[in-house]
């Protein structure tokens, strides 16, 4: 997704991209988990790893339409953890907390440093990580973010 279709002001929201958003970052993880869980709950693992930003912890100016999206994915992640993950289905949210090394975002930034990006294989072993936990020390709040970041 471009930046800049992520950059909204409160006030100049169209009430259908918040709904569009919510649909697509929360909707689709209850649709998605309601179809797993029956199957996995069978089998007695599962690992279900959501990822967003930090738009889910906290509002940003300009992120009114999709930060309470990521929010409401974060906490039903975490209803879902705490009702399925006593049956085997491990639960995780992956909040993201940098930019993701990508051309376009490269292109967007092209005056910062490496240290400023973090490489998707960086997160994709975050995730192979999370997802072969031992049942006695799951995560759930993660947040992978390279070592130069402000937070």
């Amino acid at each position: 997704m471009p930046w800049v279709a992520l950059l909204q002001i409160f006030l100049e929201i169209e009430p259908a991209l918040l709904e569009r958003n919510f649909r697509i970052n929360t909707l689709a993880l209850l649709h998605f988990a309601q179809r797993l869980a029956p199957t996995r709950v069978a089998a007695g693992k599962c690992a279900m790893i959501t990822t967003g930003t930090t738009s889910a912890l906290r509002g940003k100016a300009n992120f009114a339409g999709f930060a309470p999206t990521k929010a409401a994915q974060r906490i039903l992640a975490e209803a879902i953890a705490r009702e399925r993950g006593p049956q085997g289905i491990h639960v995780a949210s992956l909040v993201i907390d940098a930019v993701i090394d990508l051309p376009w975002t490269r292109a967007r930034w092209p005056e910062r440093p490496d240290t400023f990006f973090i490489r998707p294989a960086v997160i994709a072993d975050e995730i192979w990580h999370v997802v072969h936990q031992d049942r006695a020390g799951w995560s759930f709040n993660v947040e992978p973010r390279p070592f130069g970041e402000s937070w």
